[in-house]
């Protein structure tokens, strides 16, 4: 398996906390099977700045600290930013990094709403090559209220990645329920643990995919897997139509 959204690196984010803390969790990864992990740390998100060349950097080293201990797990590079306005102007500088230097690149939105520039930054991003995925829109509140916005950017070609402790239900049943709708209603294209630690934020892949299967599937298991491939590799994602959910109002009248 590969996990293409891991706060892995040790001192850059909220995430593992050294580089000790690190090996801890890549050994529970290749417990659970990951064999391939993108490392991707917070950018732009109001406390953490971590631009792509101290990346690439930590994540040499990483590697090469897990090359000393003979575990077969690779870590590859990548970056979670946070919208805002320069991320085109900082991508050309060499700021920004997409995942494993593919085409794919990270957007995160802030917990409580969708910035009203939010379309037309994804849509200049799909001008200038790249292809948006939307990380954990699960745990958005506005979406969360209003999942027509979403349905709206994933007609427009950008994809999503849902967080496994959201399916596994770590946070909250309102959050479990709402992802397993978006995996139903095909508005999720990849599943990705998000880990930061061993403790309150950790993996949980498996047991997402274990989740998946019981209520739509092996097919759909086997998607999402592909699709962390194909991005992993460059290569055009597998994607299925999506559909629109649709709210209960009062008294469950539509």
């Amino acid at each position: 398996m590969i996990d293409i959204h891991c706060h892995i690196l040790g001192g850059v984010d909220d995430g593992a906390q050294d580089i000790d803390a690190s090996m801890s969790m890549i050994k529970h990864a290749a417990s659970e099977g990951i064999t391939k992990i993108i490392a991707t740390p917070h950018h732009k998100n109001g406390k953490y700045d971590n631009i792509a060349s101290s990346i690439k950097d930590k994540v040499i080293e990483l590697n090469q600290r897990v090359k000393e201990e003979n575990l077969s797990i690779e870590i590859l590079p990548g970056q979670e930013p946070r919208i805002y306005g320069e991320l085109l102007e900082d991508y050309e500088k060499g700021e920004i990094l997409t995942l494993n230097h593919s085409k794919y690149i990270f957007i995160e939105l802030p917990s409580n709403h969708v910035p009203r520039y939010t379309k037309k930054m994804l849509f200049d991003v799909q001008l200038a090559g790249l292809s948006p995925i939307i990380v954990h829109p699960e745990r958005n509140s506005e979406i969360i209220e209003n999942p027509s916005i979403l349905y709206k950017l994933i007609e427009q070609g950008v994809a999503t990645q849902i967080t496994a402790s959201s399916v596994t239900g770590h946070f909250g049943k309102k959050i479990k329920k709402f992802s397993l709708q978006l995996i139903e209603a095909n508005q999720a294209h990849f599943i990705a643990s998000d880990a930061h630690n061993l403790s309150g934020r950790t993996f949980r892949l498996r047991d997402a995919y274990d989740e998946i299967e019981k209520e739509f599937g092996r097919e759909l298991v086997y998607m999402f897997q592909e699709n962390a491939q194909l991005v992993a590799g460059n290569q055009t994602i597998f994607r299925y139509p999506p559909q629109e959910i649709r709210r209960r109002k009062l008294l469950g009248i539509f």
